[in-house]
C-alpha cells in the first residue's frame, strides 16, 4: 500500500517520512498469531471438516490490508511528532 503524496488538509508533504515495511512485518506476525489461535480454537471446539478452515484466508487477507493502512498512518504520525529522520553517520 502506497501513501499519498501529501495531506489534503494542510499540504504537508509525506516525502520526508520513511514508513517502509515496518508495519507490514508487525501486522503479519500479530494477525498471523491471532488467526492461528482462532483456527486451533475452532478445530478443538467444533471439530469441523478440514475445508471449513478456508474461512481464515479471507480473514487473514482482510485484516492485513485494513491494518496496513492504519499501521502506516500510525508510524507516519509518530515520525512527525517526534521529528524522527533517517540516521546519519557523522563524517
Amino acid at each position: 500500500m502506497k501513501l499519498a503524496d501529501g495531506c489534503a488538509g494542510c499540504d504537508l508533504s509525506f516525502d520526508q517520512f520513511n514508513v517502509g515495511d515496518g508495519p507490514a512485518a508487525f501486522l503479519i506476525l500479530i494477525i498471523g498469531g491471532l488467526v492461528a489461535v482462532g483456527a486451533i480454537w475452532m478445530e478443538l471446539a467444533f471439530a469441523p471438516p478440514f475445508w471449513a478452515h478456508i474461512i481464515w484466508l479471507p480473514v487473514l487477507i482482510g485484516l492485513t490490508l485494513l491494518g496496513l493502512r492504519w499501521g502506516k498512518a500510525a508510524l507516519l504520525v509518530q515520525e512527525y511528532r517526534t521529528g524522527a529522520r533517517e540516521g546519519r553517520i557523522k563524517a
